[in-house]
């Protein structure tokens, strides 16, 4: 072959690899919102400009019944109307925030919005590409409270049904709470998702009061309790039977807050992780971290407990929030001393100006067979987990894991 008939043949490969990228982005608008599309046969991927907030998500999109699991807010569908804060206006599925939190106190002279502008504000689409069998996506945006920049990665891989996020932080110096927002969309049916956590050194019920009946807000958890059994949480009430978290949607009418402390990697053999059995839907979300990185797990219960704008008694949606934070109090609670810090668990993270900073973080489903019930353990092995139930059923799936201490796929 002569050199320029190698040159074009260069020329034309590379023109493939960038079509069969570009191929797999779109901009459209989904429910409502601006929004950035990427897809491989098994996953289709939606996230807003606006927040960059990732839902809806498609898994197993090319079998007979898909499984979309992300909460959108009901009021998507509805003609826009002002929101009491940002983060509400694109609100759905799973997204980054820093500062986490309400934010509701100024800290040396910054004032973030709730949940920080990373949440809220524009996010710029700096391209896509597809590097062997992995598509990633990547926005960024300038911060302007606390200057700085973040950029997001979100990567699938061909054959999987999995989503692995990457945020990059840098130039931004001092203390601040962050984490992953992610939510689901909850069946009506109480009792019907089953909730499992890897190791836990314990948990606690939010300690201030999270639903405020003077903002027609109601919750059903003894506030600042702490527990070490997700089916054993303290109720509000004299003499009411603890509330199982293993089992949602419970208690309609209420909101409630709580927050679990995850146990070292180094002391369970492996990733943190959260799962969410459908037991009527056949699978199982999962999220896996870092517990160095996110040191623990917020789990936010919205079951038809608030009744202000825009909410509307409407909502029922469950976050489950990989996080490094006090609740969602904010910037200020969580750069002090708090109720988590005297037991010995951060509640913010050191930001330096000179080395970014990076949270790897992966969000999956797998489908499960009838009479999984919920899931007992997960084992990892090279490039594959596999989830064990309560009734001993086993079911593995390709999750390249290990992406969590690296970065790289």
């Amino acid at each position: 072959m002569t050199p320029l008939n190698l040159f074009q043949l260069n020329i034309s490969l590379i023109t493939a690899v960038t079509a069969t990228a570009a191929d797999t982005a779109k901009q459209r608008v989904v429910h409502s919102q601006p929004s950035v599309v990427i897809a491989t046969k098994q996953v289709e991927l939606a996230v807003t400009k606006l927040g960059a907030h990732m839902s809806p998500v498609s898994f197993f999109r090319d079998t007979a019944k898909p499984v979309q699991p992300y909460y959108v807010s009901p009021w998507q569908a509805e003609k826009a109307a002002k929101m009491p804060v940002p983060v509400l206006v694109p609100l759905r599925g799973d997204f980054f925030c820093m500062p986490f939190g309400g934010n509701s106190d100024e800290v040396a002279g910054e004032k973030h919005p709730p949940h920080g502008e990373v949440s809220g504000d524009a996010w710029k689409v700096v391209g896509t590409k597809k590097t062997g069998d992995v598509t990633t996506l990547t926005l960024g945006i300038d911060t302007k409270v606390r200057k700085g920049r973040v950029t997001k990665e979100l990567s699938l891989v061909d054959g999987q049904n999995v989503v692995y996020s990457r945020h990059t932080i840098a130039g931004f110096a001092g203390r601040v709470p962050l984490g992953h927002h992610a939510t689901l969309a909850m069946p009506e049916k109480e009792g019907a998702v089953r909730i499992a956590t890897s190791a836990l050194r314990f948990g606690m019920t939010c300690p201030s009061l999270f639903s405020d009946p003077k903002n027609r807000e109601y919750q059903a958890l003894q506030p600042g309790a702490k527990w070490t059994d997700l089916a054993k949480v303290p109720a509000a009430w004299k003499d009411a039977p603890d509330a199982d978290l293993s089992r949602l949607p419970g208690r309609y009418g209420h909101a409630d807050l709580v927050q679990l402390a995850n146990e070292s990697w180094e002391k369970t053999g492996g990733p943190a992780w959260t799962t969410a059995t459908f037991t009527d839907g056949g699978y199982v979300w999962f999220a896996l971290k870092d517990p160095a990185v996110l040191r623990t797990t917020i789990f936010w219960m919205e079951n038809h407990g608030r009744h202000g704008h825009p909410w509307n008694g409407r909502n029922n949606c469950l976050g489950l929030e990989d996080v490094t934070a006090f609740f969602a109090d904010g910037l200020a609670a969580s750069t002090k001393e708090n109720a988590l810090t005297k037991e010995g668990v951060e509640t913010s993270v050191e930001l330096s100006a000179d080395k970014p900073t990076e949270v790897n973080y992966i969000q999956g489903v797998v489908k499960v067979p009838e009479g999984f019930e919920n899931v007992k353990t997960l084992e990892f092995a090279p490039g594959e987990v596999t989830f064990v139930s309560t009734t001993g059923k086993r079911v593995a799936a390709p999750v390249r894991h290990e992406f969590l201490k690296t970065g790289k796929l």
